[in-house]
């Protein structure tokens, strides 16, 4: 895979230009079929006009039996004398089909942003795709390609090209995923967030499936003991990059539910969703979901810097603006004709709600590690002690009898007296408990979510009561039906949203004078859990799993004339 790049560029080197170039792409082991990317050259003659040249790239199946190859895809004529190399063409079509095929579509609309047939109404700038740095685009094309051809095999292939994709290419999408890092935060900085999120999602599936394959061939090949202590975890499937845009740090994470390394626990090591019966779920339908699902998350910051005529030093505030978790569901949603011809979706939609929730999110940002140039943090938030108001109220009451009759003898009645006691409690009880510390240079900004009925952690619950948690009550019955009923922690679209009213204090740093006018590198980073509890199923199975993301972003220093603040 990584030939194409440099037999790309060789093609327009060539004089006259070959009929037709292949390169291999992948192979059987016994060589009698392989895929195989080819490149047709049509010379054009236009009156007496310089001859143009016209090449058509295509994808397709030959076979090493006489038969005729298959093809299963081609990209349309380009010009190869045009000014954007052939390379560039390629990937500006390969990505705009890409695109198109994502499996999750806007809740907003089924069609937004198709035309007819499914065609996208607007291709990729061509801006974009050329101001993909050069040093890792090849590896950056590697992946578009190998998403392309993912999509052929899952759609219009023969059954067996699939497990021969992942077979032969599975080492090539783990190697274009670390190296292409630098061209896909590019790339990404450039969409808008309606085709970043399509790409990114039709990038998921894909992985998705390469991480259960990854998971299925490893429980194959090893007994179970062997198994379940190999780690099954493919961080490189884990993407995220940050920018620094208009006074805010942006940082956006994608990561497939199965690439994302599980949280040790009493009930298991590090075992996948399908190693021991009791942790592995018991309907088919909720195993397939819970593995086809992606965590994207949004994180943005808002920055300031102030400073004051006479003061030696400028201070540098931090605070949240927005931070945004969902879990995707990666699975294709029939049309509503379709659905009612053959009983519709009700499957479908019953299992929507099985999914990973956010549990816990640490957020931290800081001047970069080591550095002496910022001074800090002061954080702005104290530590958690909350009120409790207590409310009491005491009742007596008595009776007495009447005078002259209080002997029994006489018929009186005993002198009788009564007295009750009331009392009543009121505290506030909120699902997400926020706090603010400092590691190092760094504020931290972090967030746990509580079972409302116990009040039980639930990234830190492992099942075993007796042993682990500290007599920590069984959240599983407090966390059903989470996503409706009054006070729910998450939204109806299944996702988390923490704003600036949650998260109003600021964190701040005092940075010297002289640093004024400069840019300084500063550090973002997020760590995410994510824990499956079962919610409107009967199901033993849960589990708990995490990521983590840092990177560098730009802090500007400007040049601040007067008193300001």
């Amino acid at each position: 895979m990584d030939d194409v790049w440099p037999w790309l560029a060789g093609l327009a080197g060539e004089e006259p230009p070959p009929p037709q170039a292949v390169v291999a792409l992948a192979a059987f082991a016994d060589g009698t079929t392989s895929i195989v990317l080819q490149a047709d050259h049509v010379a054009l003659a236009e009156g007496d006009e310089e001859e143009n040249t016209l090449v058509d790239f295509s994808l397709a199946l030959n076979s090493t039996n006489g038969g005729a190859a298959r093809v299963l895809w081609t990209s349309g004529r380009f010009e190869a004398a045009s000014g954007v190399a052939l390379q560039r063409q390629l990937l500006a079509r390969l990505l705009d089909e890409v695109i198109t095929l994502s499996p999750s579509v806007s809740c907003l609309s089924g069609n937004l942003g198709l035309g007819v047939g499914g065609a996208p109404e607007s291709k990729l700038d061509e801006e974009i795709v050329a101001g993909i740095g050069n040093d890792s685009a090849a590896s950056f094309f590697s992946l578009t390609l190998l998403l392309r051809l993912f999509w052929l095999c899952a759609t219009e292939a023969p059954a067996d090209t699939g497990f021969l994709f992942f077979q032969a290419l599975g080492a090539d999408i783990q190697r274009a995923l670390v190296d292409c890092r630098p061209a896909l935060a590019l790339f990404l900085a450039s969409l808008g967030p309606d085709v970043e999120e399509r790409f990114m999602r039709s990038l998921g599936y894909m992985l998705a499936k390469l991480c259960l394959l990854r998971e299925m061939q490893a429980d194959a090949d090893q007994p179970a003991p062997a198994a379940t202590r190999r780690p099954r975890a493919l961080p490189a499937a884990c993407l995220s990059y940050a920018t620094e845009v208009h006074g805010l740090w942006v940082l956006r994470g994608y990561a497939p539910v199965l690439a994302m390394p599980r949280v040790t626990c009493a009930a298991s090591t590090t075992a996948p969703i399908t190693a021991l019966p009791h942790e592995a779920p018991e309907e088919p339908a909720l195993r397939y979901g819970l593995v086809h699902q992606q965590l994207e998350v949004v994180a943005q910051l808002e920055y300031a810097v102030r400073a004051r005529r006479g003061e030696r030093f400028m201070t540098v505030a931090v605070r949240v603006d927005n931070v945004r978790v969902r879990v995707a569901r990666l699975g294709f949603r029939r049309d509503d004709a379709d659905a009612d011809a053959d009983g519709g979706d009700a499957h479908d939609d019953a299992m929507d709600g099985e999914r990973h929730f956010p549990s816990r999110l640490r957020l931290w940002v800081g001047p970069r590690f080591g550095a002496s140039y910022a001074t800090g943090p002061s954080l702005g938030r104290s530590t958690g002690n909350p009120e409790q108001d207590v409310e009491t109220t005491r009742t007596v009451k008595g009776a007495f009898a009447a005078a002259g009759a209080t002997k029994l003898a006489n018929g009186g009645v005993p002198p009788r007296i009564k007295a009750k006691t009331r009392s009543s409690a009121r505290a506030r009880n909120r699902s997400w408990r926020w706090e603010q510390e400092a590691e190092g240079s760094a504020g931290v900004f972090e967030g746990v979510l509580c079972d409302p009925a116990t009040g039980t952690e639930i990234s830190a619950w492992r099942g075993d009561n007796n042993n682990n948690n500290g007599g920590a009550g069984d959240p599983r019955n407090g966390m059903r039906r989470r996503y409706g009923g009054p006070g729910r922690a998450f939204s109806k679209m299944r996702g988390l949203v923490v704003a600036g009213d949650e998260l109003p204090e600021e964190v701040t740093w005092r940075v010297g004078r002289e640093a004024e006018g400069r840019t300084l590198p500063w550090r973002v980073g997020l760590k995410a859990w994510l824990t499956y509890l079962p919610n409107q199923v009967r199901s033993r199975h849960f589990e708990t799993r995490c990521v983590e993301w840092a990177h560098e972003v730009d802090l500007p220093l400007a040049a601040v004339n007067g008193d300001e603040r």
